[in-house]
């Protein structure tokens, strides 16, 4: 059910709400209505500035996760190096061309595997529990 308002226009501004409604072949009702349905509603710089802020919102989670990923990375590799650097005698100078041949074989068993890897949508990060990971003003003692 529709309720009824009477309203008054200039003269002009009547002329052009009628010549509008006979143009697009709508009552005059539906045009006033749409007028103050679009008045009413938020304009296009409100819409904007919302999908701005959504935008703005999902890309500093990205960023939150980035710097996660590239801390647990950084940790991971530096851990790696000293774990390496600590257990890994000097090879004497005899052996090392037969450990230089063995490294590059390995480290292309390393590439292929890691290829594999991500050809199957697999990542070393994801199987890292968020629980695990704490930003670094959270860890206790800080």
């Amino acid at each position: 059910m529709r309720d009824r308002m009477n309203v008054y226009f200039p003269p002009e501004l009547l002329r052009q709400i009628v010549e509008l409604a006979d143009r697009r072949k709508l009552s005059r009702s539906a045009i006033v209505e749409a007028a103050v349905q679009s008045f009413l509603s938020p304009d296009a710089a409100d819409r904007r500035e919302a999908a701005l802020t959504r935008r703005l919102d999902r890309l500093s989670r990205q960023i939150q996760r980035l710097e996660r990923d590239v801390g647990i990375l950084a940790e991971t590799h530096a851990l790696f190096v000293r774990f390496w650097l600590t257990v890994t005698p000097p090879l004497p100078s005899e052996a090392q061309a037969a450990a230089q041949i063995k490294g590059r074989e390995r480290f292309e068993g390393f590439v292929e595997a890691l290829g594999r890897r991500l050809q199957k949508g697999q990542s070393f990060l994801r199987e890292i529990p968020e629980d695990f990971v704490r930003p670094p003003s959270s860890e206790p003692g800080s």
